[in-house]
Parts: structure tokens; sequence; C-alpha cells
């Protein structure tokens, strides 16, 4: 099933790199309730998603920050679903910085056991399952994904448009000696690759911008916690995530 996951999220990847192209975005931009931007490039991605697992897995039910909101009463006796955001890092995507990613996730029991991550501006594809491992493909080449276990120096990744003051502060009670920052779910992958050991994230986010990355970096060794170290939740009767830290090997 990863194998066909990652099939669709390049698919995906591609048609918003035939949008990416387009010289000017202001006539494929609209704009949410709560002033976030909303692309074509979004909606062309989540329609070629959804049609892709609904092929796929026909029984089981997708949650999708583009699709229709389902309401908690519908979804909160699932067992299985998927959580999809067919454009994360849209303000990435408009900056044309390239850190945006297309996000697959397969929930079980209201956890991510399968996820995939695609870097389309890249072409870079992280995958994991739970149980199995990770992985990372690039230029043709697969490797493994595994957390840093080197402790001289400890690196944060903190958001390139979403950064809190709060997030100091965690610095320092685990010793970080470097900060580096990117945009959407990249900074799940840098810990999953090894490359960062912690990233707190004190604003609020959706299930489907956490869901995939957490897969992805508990197959590599990895761990998502909600502040007060507790187990971060899924499928709760809203889809926003409180602050959540996200740890490597520490």
């Amino acid at each position: 099933m990863l194998e066909k996951i990652n099939e669709i999220a390049i698919e995906a990847g591609k048609k918003i790199m035939e949008i990416y192209a387009m010289v000017d975005f202001s006539a494929i931009t609209d704009f949410k309730a709560d002033n976030s931007p909303l692309t074509l490039a979004d909606k062309e991605a989540n329609k070629i998603i959804e049609e892709g697992l609904k092929k796929l897995a026909p029984h089981i039910p997708i949650i999708s920050e583009e699709g229709k909101d389902i309401p908690y009463e519908m979804r909160k006796d699932w067992k299985e679903f998927w959580l999809v955001d067919p454009l994360d890092g849209t303000k990435e995507f408009i900056k044309r910085n390239g850190e945006f990613t297309v996000n697959i996730a397969l929930l079980k029991d209201n956890a991510p056991v399968l996820g995939t991550i695609y870097a389309p501006a890249f072409d870079v594809l992280y995958y994991g399952e739970k149980g199995k491992g990770g992985w990372k493909t690039e230029k043709g080449k697969t490797e493994k994904l595994a957390v840093k276990t080197s402790k001289d120096k400890i690196v944060a990744v903190g958001s390139r448009s979403h950064g809190a003051p709060e997030e100091l502060e965690v610095q320092k009670r685990y010793g970080v000696t470097d900060a580096i920052t990117t945009g959407s779910s990249l900074k799940f992958c840098l810990l999953a690759e090894g490359k960062a050991d912690v990233y707190y994230r004190h604003g609020p986010t959706m299930e489907w911008d956490t869901a995939a990355g957490q897969a992805i970096l508990e197959s590599a060794g990895g761990r998502v916690l909600k502040l007060d170290m507790e187990k971060f939740t899924y499928n709760k009767t809203t889809l926003l995530n409180g602050g959540f830290l996200a740890l490597g090997s520490l």
C-alpha cells in the first residue's frame, strides 16, 4: 500500500509543479475564512489524492484539509481513515521557496501508522510505516531514515512562517546549540533523517499537518508528544491540534 500512496503523492506533486510554473498566482489564489491562502494547486492536488485513495481503498474514509467538513458524530467511531494535506505550506508555495509538501497519512485507532511526504519542488520523497521503518528517496537513490544518535550538538528546527518566542525556552531546556528553519512538514523529515533533534510547535496546527510527519518520524525512531509529554492523539472533537514536541533520539 505504501508504494501506491507514494505514487499518488508524486502525481499530485506533478500537478502542483505545473501550477507553480505559472508566472502570476494572483488569479488562482483565494483566501479562507481564517485569511489563510488557498490556491488552485491545493484544489487540484486534493482532487488527485482523493480519487487515488478512493480507488486504492474505497472502504477507508478520508479527512482532508480541502475536503468537506465531517462532523465528529459521523467520524468518532472510525477505526481507520486517511488524513490528507494536499499542499502543506501554501505560504511557502506562494513565496516560491520550494518548501511545500504533499502529506498523506493512514491512521488506525486514532494513531498514524503510515505516512508519505513528497516535496515536489525538490523531488524528494519521505515515507514510513510503523514497525517497518522509514525511507527517503532522492535523485533515484533510496536510503533508510534514522534519527540522529550523535550528541556533539543539538539542533532545533522551527517554522519559517509560524515561529513563536516560546520556542527559545524549549531550546534552552534541551541544550540546543544550533537552530534552522524550514517550511511545512519538512521539519519532521529533518528529524527523521538525523539532521535535527527537536521541533517544538507552540501555535496551533491541524491534524492533517502532523499525521504524515509523525508516522515518518516514529518509523525512524523518533517521537511526537503533547506539551504535557502525553501521547499525541487524533480524530478529536475538533481537528485543531494544541502545541506539540517532536523529538529525534532525545
